[in-house]
């Protein structure tokens, strides 16, 4: 178990992303194309938070050119360069899944003060 530990430790991301369900957060991906590297930026709502050591990840809901678009981030990788919070939400569920089936001001969360 401890040689578990010390090997994840060595992946982990030292500094702990701060953000909740229902948060709009920007996440900064790198997206390498051939030779280059470039970062690319994905702005969405947080609908859900999956925790488990290294494998912890979030799913990031956005709607683009009308069609719902959900990408989940592992919270340890290396592609994600940094997650920022755009604004605080106040939610009374762990998960979001029933945005999924709003459009509009129905899909929207009240915000925190």
């Amino acid at each position: 178990m401890n040689l578990m530990e010390k090997l994840e430790s060595m992946y982990k991301r030292s500094e702990e992303l701060k953000f909740e369900i229902g948060d709009t957060v920007r996440v900064y991906v790198k997206v390498k194309e051939g030779t280059r590297e470039r970062i690319q930026i994905f702005e969405g709502t947080v609908i859900a938070k999956k925790h488990g050591g290294l494998n912890e990840s979030f799913t990031v809901r956005r709607i683009s050119y009308g069609v719902g678009v959900e990408r989940v981030f592992p919270v340890h990788s290396p592609s994600v360069d940094k997650v920022e919070v755009v604004r605080r939400a106040k939610v009374r569920r762990a998960k979001l899944y029933y945005l999924r089936g709003r459009v509009g001001k129905a899909a929207k969360v009240k915000e925190r003060i």
